[in-house]
C-alpha cells in the first residue's frame, strides 16, 4: 500500500505520538510512586528514573512538534495521564511506568524500522527518536532494579 508523502507523514506523526503518551503514562506512574515513597527512594527514582524520563518526554514532544511545523501539519497537545487507582503502592507503579516505558521504546523502534522517518522524515527527525531511544533504553531496567530495594 502506497501513502502520499503527507500522509506518510501524518501516520509518522500518529506513531510517535503513541510512543509519546507511554512516555506520559510512565512519567504519571513515577511521580505518583514518588509521593509513596520515603525519601530516600524518592531521591532515587527522581536520579535514576524520573529525571531521564521527563528528558525523553520533552524530547519526544519537541522532536514532534518541530516536525509538525517544518511540513506544516497541525499541533498536537498531549493531555496529562491518570497513573491509575489510588490503591497502587510505589512498587506497581514502577513496575507499570517500566511496562509504559518499554511500550514506548517499542513504539518508537516499530516506526524506525518502518523506514517512514528516512523516507519522509529528515535528520533532525530520525536524531530526536535515536536520541529518545538511547535515553529510555536502560529505564526499565533501571525500574526493576528500584523495585527489588523500594520499602526495604
Amino acid at each position: 500500500m502506497s501513502f502520499s508523502t503527507e500522509e506518510a507523514r501524518e501516520r509518522l506523526l500518529d506513531d510517535l505520538a503513541r510512543a509519546i503518551e507511554a512516555l506520559g503514562a510512565g512519567l504519571a506512574r513515577l511521580g505518583a510512586a514518588y509521593e509513596r515513597l520515603d525519601e530516600h527512594g524518592s531521591e532515587q527514582l527522581e536520579q535514576q528514573l524520573f529525571g531521564p524520563l521527563q528528558l525523553a518526554y520533552g524530547r519526544a514532544r519537541r522532536t514532534h512538534s518541530q516536525f509538525a511545523a517544518r511540513y506544516g501539519l497541525p499541533k498536537r497537545t498531549f493531555a496529562d495521564v491518570s497513573p491509575g487507582l489510588e490503591s497502587q503502592g510505589p512498587r506497581e507503579l514502577i513496575e507499570r511506568a517500566a511496562e509504559a516505558i518499554r511500550r514506548a521504546d517499542e513504539e518508537i523502534a516499530t516506526l524506525q524500522d518502518s523506514m517512514l522517518p528516512v523516507e519522509v522524515g529528515d535528520v533532525e527527525l530520525r536524531a530526536g527518536l535515536s536520541d529518545v531511544r538511547t535515553t529510555i533504553a536502560d529505564l526499565p531496567r533501571k525500574a526493576l532494579e528500584l523495585v527489588r530495594v523500594v520499602g526495604r
